[in-house]
Parts: structure tokens; sequence; C-alpha cells
């Protein structure tokens, strides 16, 4: 099962020109604890798929509100001229197809 078929919210934004964060939002415990316990949801994981340093991925839990933040190192400070996303609106594809 791929996130997006557990979170009913999978969106990315920036975080600063140099970082973007991906929201995962659950509609129930189950789910969201499913998801923090997968061997396939780790920082190294995300590091291969965003091709980054797994120090520099960081996962916080919100257990109260059943939502995890992922924050992650952008290739390209926004607005560079190689970065082809300024908002960061489009980075949760990646995250988002990993299976679970």
């Amino acid at each position: 099962m791929k996130l997006y078929d557990i979170a009913f919210v999978c969106r990315s934004k920036n975080a600063g020109p140099f970082q973007l964060t991906v929201d995962l939002m659950f509609s129930d415990r189950a789910d969201y604890d499913k998801v923090l316990r997968s061997p396939a949801f780790t920082p190294e994981k995300i590091a291969l798929l965003y091709r980054t340093d797994a120090e520099k991925v960081m996962i916080k839990p919100f257990e109260r509100i059943l939502t995890i933040k992922v924050v992650i190192p952008r290739l390209h400070g926004s607005g560079s001229p190689d970065d082809t996303d300024v908002y960061g609106s489009q980075q949760h594809f990646p995250l988002g197809n990993l299976e679970i």
C-alpha cells in the first residue's frame, strides 16, 4: 500500500528557502501507527527518495493530531536558477508513492 493510500492528506510546502516539509495527516490512529512503525518509513529510506543525507531528514510525529511532518533539505534553494518548484508544492510525490 502506498503512503498516498493511507494518509488523507499528503502535501509539501517550503519551510524556508532551503528546506521543505511534507505533511501527512491520518484519519485514524491505526494508520498513523502503521506508517510510523513501517521499516520503509525511515530517514534513510526517505533520504534515498530525495537524494540527500539521512542525517538531514527529520520525521516529526504529532500524535495528538495524527499528523507526521517530514522535513527535507531542498536540492536547490527556493528561487535559485536550478529550482523547478519555487513553492515546494510538488515535492510530495516521491514520499507519497512510498510502499508502506
